[in-house]
């Protein structure tokens, strides 16, 4: 997994549910949602962590990585969180 770390973007919250996160932008108003279960959390949207060292000990299959990893940067395209 790539060395990326993550942000919201300003006006952006995210909250988490069942399915995994919700994220509420004020440009619009819109919705997001990424369907990532417990894997990922509010917290690794501070920018503090790498994907690959929030995910620690837990392990992917290729398959899951790269569709974790194009959710996010479809997020980044759509200007939801920020690449820092």
């Amino acid at each position: 997994m790539g060395e990326k770390k993550y942000r919201l973007a300003q006006g952006t919250q995210v909250r988490e549910e069942d399915f995994g996160l919700l994220f509420y932008t004020m440009k619009g108003p819109r919705l997001f949602f990424l369907k990532c279960g417990r894997l990922l959390a509010p917290g690794f949207f501070r920018g503090e962590a790498s994907l690959e060292r929030w995910m620690g000990d837990r392990t992917l299959s290729e398959n899951e990585r790269s569709g974790l990893e194009r959710s996010l940067a479809g997020l980044e395209e759509k200007g939801v969180i920020l690449e820092c």
